[in-house]
């Protein structure tokens, strides 16, 4: 059986840590060990434990490509969407790539979860059982439901028709019940949507074919514009009769908003600040580099970053979606597969001209890509740890105190000898990532082509 992890997300639920790059499965505040870890790590130990990693491919966009290697490494498989058009295009996508890349039978199981459930290990012991009841059953989708621990409104519903072997078949769907009616689901036997399902690849495959689509990874790519931007839910899983559902007992959660993240943080406060004494059931999680007092207050959650600062009672911090879904400005923090960035400054000035000032942390034996610009000058000051620049094809090592100047449509480069920090100061008639023309990602290749010998 293969595993399709749908890592995707807007980044509003917990803002201001998460934006359209920084979803809130890589924010690092769960506990393992002496260490703080995301829920992507986490899950992704979990596969690991449960010998599901070599099996499992991750789905999702540009955005969070690097993020993705960052926390995981550069050997993780991803399947990376040219464009977000919900969960039927990033699925189909995958299921093409599992066959035409991977070399998988059209008789392959194949699961699908999301990439940050808050389960124990059993979770996912759960999930092997997949591929036997898809078998012995014969459904064309198999899912897999929590059983409800209380009647809750934020869930979807599974509604059973008839037990068989192990699982459920499948009535239909209800989407967030009033309480009334999840108590009366609950005694029908129904079982909480988490958003898990397997599948027959040939089962996606034929959708595929009937709707003109190929099955080639490489000529999907070029028509994923033309699928159609529609969840997996509404496009597949209601047009199928015959689905079975299989029961997990143990622990689900979706730390989805902060009021549920914080439940399961062992530490009220995170980065630098103080709570006084009479403040209870708070936390505060501050990325900024200036101290947060929290004093008196109660069911509090102050949250602060480079996107913005939070301050937001408990219950209802579900709503901070709403209020923030129009501040689309770029992302303030973003780390990379090369280290991370903060911006400190951006101005825009009536002449015309942009300033953007950032902080940079490139990882000893990582790269920036080999690049160049037409629309901006740089000017890099190191202030820690040493590596090697290159400008327009010649090399130098450098170090912290050095300052380095890049001018329009250079081509530049730099490698950490040791952990670097610099700040660079981007200055051109328009800040954008397009302007970012990258020649070559891998230092091997950069110092190849070149033609340089060190």
């Amino acid at each position: 059986m293969k595993l399709v992890l749908l890592s995707g997300g807007s980044g509003k639920r917990l803002w201001p840590l998460s934006n359209d790059s920084r979803s809130k499965q890589f924010l690092k505040v769960l506990d393992n060990n002496t260490e703080k870890v995301s829920m992507v790590q986490r899950v992704w130990n979990q596969l690991d434990e449960c010998k599901l990693a070599k099996d499992s491919v991750i789905a999702t966009s540009k955005s969070q490509v690097d993020m993705l290697f960052s926390q995981l490494g550069n050997h993780v498989p991803i399947v990376t969407e040219p464009e977000r058009r919900d969960t039927f295009p990033a699925i189909a996508l995958s299921a093409v790539y599992l066959y035409s890349v991977k070399s998988c039978s059209k008789d392959e199981a194949v699961c699908v979860l999301p990439v940050d459930p808050f389960v124990d290990t059993q979770f996912f012991e759960n999930v092997k059982k997949l591929e036997s009841i898809l078998e012995d059953s014969g459904a064309d989708l198999a899912l897999m439901g929590v059983k409800p621990t209380h009647p809750s409104e934020k869930y979807g519903y599974i509604l059973p028709e008839n037990k068989i072997k192990g699982a459920i078949t499948v009535k239909r769907f209800t989407e967030k019940p009033t309480t009334q009616n999840a108590k009366e689901f609950i005694d029908q036997g129904a079982l909480w949507n988490c958003g898990v399902f397997s599948f027959k690849l040939s089962y996606i495959l034929d959708i595929l074919i009937d709707r003109g689509f190929p099955i080639d990874y490489e000529e999907l790519l070029k028509q994923y514009s033309d699928l159609p931007k529609i969840s997996f839910d509404y496009q597949v899983v209601e047009n199928t009769e015959n689905i079975v559902a299989i029961p997990y007992n143990g622990s689900w959660k979706d730390l989805g908003t902060w009021n549920t993240l914080t439940e399961e943080m062992s530490s009220p406060f995170i980065g630098k600040g103080i709570m006084s004494e009479d403040t209870n059931n708070s936390h505060v999680v501050n990325e900024l580099d200036i101290p947060i007092a929290l004093l008196g207050l109660e069911n509090t959650v102050v949250a602060a970053s480079p996107d913005g600062i939070l301050v937001t009672n408990k219950e209802s911090s579900p709503r901070v979606k709403e209020y923030v879904s129009s501040m689309n400005g770029r992302p303030m923090y973003e780390e990379r597969r090369w280290g991370w960035y903060k911006v400190l400054d951006y101005t825009k000035y009536i002449e015309g001209n942009e300033v953007l000032t950032k902080r940079i942390g490139i990882d000893s034996g990582k790269n920036l890509s080999y690049q160049i610009h037409y629309k901006r000058s740089e000017v890099w000051t190191i202030i820690k740890g040493e590596g090697i620049f290159i400008l327009n094809g010649e090399l130098r090592h450098v170090r912290a105190g050095d300052v380095l100047h890049i001018p329009l449509a250079a081509k530049h480069s730099i490698k950490a000898t040791t952990n670097m920090e610099i700040i660079e100061v981007q200055s051109g008639s328009e800040l954008v990532e397009e302007d970012i023309i990258r020649l070559s990602t891998n230092w091997e290749d950069i110092v190849e082509q070149m033609e340089i010998l060190y």
